[in-house]
C-alpha cells in the first residue's frame, strides 16, 4: 500500500490565532522526518485567494517547515484539497493518505472525508492538526473542543475494505 504524507495549508496566516501551534509543527516534522527517511512522498498543499494571495508573507508555508526541493506543491481555493487542483494525479499511485495540518474543522477535515469517501485509506493524525476558537451565535466552541471532535469522529470513521486509522504522530507508521 503506496503512502503519501499530505500536509494541508501549515501557512504563516493560517497558523494565526490557532491552538498548539509549536506541538503540531513538532508533530509535523516528526512526519516529515519519518516519511522522507522512508521514501514516502511528501505533498504539500497551500491554499490561496483573497486574504491568502499567493506570494504574500501570509501565504508561504511556516518557516518551521521547508519543503525539500521536488517536494510537489499543490495550490487549493476551496476546503476540499481535491476540488479542481492537481492533488489527485500528484498523488499518482498512493492509496494510503497520512494527513496532517490547520483548520482542522475546514480544510483537513474536509480533505480526510473525501479521501476516505474516494477509496484513500487514511491516517489523520490527532496532534499534528490544529484550529481556533469557533464563534457561534451562543458563544464560542473552543478549538480544543473541535479538534477532541475530529480526532473522536475519524477513530469511528469506517469505508468497506479501507483502513482509517487516528493515531499520533509518534505512532506513525510507513
Amino acid at each position: 500500500m503506496p503512502a503519501a504524507l499530505v500536509v494541508i495549508d501549515l501557512q504563516n496566516d493560517v497558523l494565526d490565532g490557532c491552538v498548539r501551534v509549536e506541538a503540531v509543527l513538532a508533530a509535523t516534522r516528526t512526519l516529515l522526518a519519518g516519511a522522507r527517511a522512508a521514501g514516502v512522498p511528501v505533498v504539500w498543499v497551500q491554499h490561496q485567494g483573497p486574504g491568502l494571495e499567493r506570494d504574500t508573507d501570509g501565504w508561504r508555508i511556516h518557516p518551521a517547515l521547508d519543503p525539500s526541493p521536488g517536494e510537489p506543491v499543490v495550490a487549493k481555493s476551496y476546503r476540499d484539497a481535491f476540488a479542481d487542483t492537481t492533488l489527485r494525479a500528484t498523488l499518482g499511485d498512493a492509496d494510503h493518505l497520512v494527513l496532517c495540518g490547520a483548520q482542522t474543522d475546514y480544510c483537513v477535515r474536509t480533505t480526510a472525508q473525501r479521501a476516505a469517501a474516494d477509496g484513500y485509506d487514511l491516517t489523520w493524525v490527532t496532534d499534528a492538526h490544529t484550529t481556533y476558537d469557533v464563534p457561534t451565535a451562543d458563544g464560542v466552541v473552543r478549538a480544543e473542543d473541535v479538534i477532541a471532535q475530529h480526532d473522536h469522529y475519524f477513530r469511528g470513521l469506517r469505508y468497506p475494505g479501507q483502513v482509517v486509522r487516528a493515531v499520533t504522530a509518534g505512532e506513525v507508521t510507513w
